[in-house]
């Protein structure tokens, strides 16, 4: 929840300028709301992507609050966020609630980027593989091995979201690791065609050692995407 419409635009812009043509990698943007609609003209000439932070299953009806697929779409995403660990902690988001909307999301032209991770007390308690196994089970059900290929998935360790805490490249390989065999387990070949993105106080000062790691395949950027100059230096990470 950062961000007026015209700050947005500038840091849109800033980012753009800085991006250029590059295409090491994709680039996606995922401001509030509100800022959706002048991020997309911003962005209009660039490869830049753009991205909502949620979306309701239903595409229309008396849903107070939400916004359906089709205003996203009309909008100019290409991509949406579900399941944010702060949706889930705030917003009573569940792993239920998350497959209605990966099933909506993937009937549709957008692609769904799904969120998954432990807290803290599941991390020291020893249940955190067990819990991120679960996230998937449920978040995935009933998806085919073509739904597969259209997903993208981000581990976010919520004891290391905005709290300065980082897990060590090594911690985020193994949880990535596990996250790949599990997919493995249930869809095949295809997961090693799945991007899975790391999200956990990602910084400049980590990035490169964070993308070293051979199952880390990008990042999901918080605080260090507000100024253009700290976020420029992650999309051009060193590997």
């Amino acid at each position: 929840m950062h961000k007026t419409t015209g700050e947005a635009r500038s840091l849109a812009r800033a980012i753009k300028s800085g991006f250029g043509e590059s295409s090491h990698c994709q680039v996606v943007l995922a401001p509030p709301f509100t800022a959706l609609s002048s991020v997309a003209a911003e962005i209009a000439s660039s490869p830049i992507i753009l991205a909502a932070q949620n979306v309701h299953w239903e595409n229309k009806g008396a849903f107070t609050g939400e916004i359906s697929i089709p205003m996203l779409e009309d909008i100019g995403c290409g991509m949406v966020v579900i399941g944010h660990s702060e949706r889930r902690q705030y917003f009573g988001e569940t792993d239920a609630t998350v497959n209605h909307r990966v099933k909506a999301v993937l009937k549709s032209k957008l692609q769904p980027i799904i969120c998954i991770g432990e807290t803290l007390a599941e991390r020291e308690s020893g249940t955190h593989l067990a819990i991120v196994a679960q996230q998937l089970a449920v978040g995935l059900d009933g998806l085919t091995r073509q739904d597969l290929l259209r997903i993208i998935l981000a581990y976010e360790p919520v004891w290391a979201i905005g709290t300065g805490r980082t897990a060590s490249p090594e911690i985020a390989q193994e949880m990535h690791v596990l996250i790949r065999d599990r997919l493995s387990e249930k869809f095949g070949q295809e997961a090693q065609e799945v991007r899975i993105l790391y999200g956990g106080s990602v910084k400049p000062d980590n990035i490169d050692d964070l993308m070293r790691q051979p199952d880390i395949d990008g990042a999901l950027v918080g605080g260090a995407c507000l100024e253009a100059e700290s976020f420029l230096r992650i999309i051009h990470f060193k590997p």
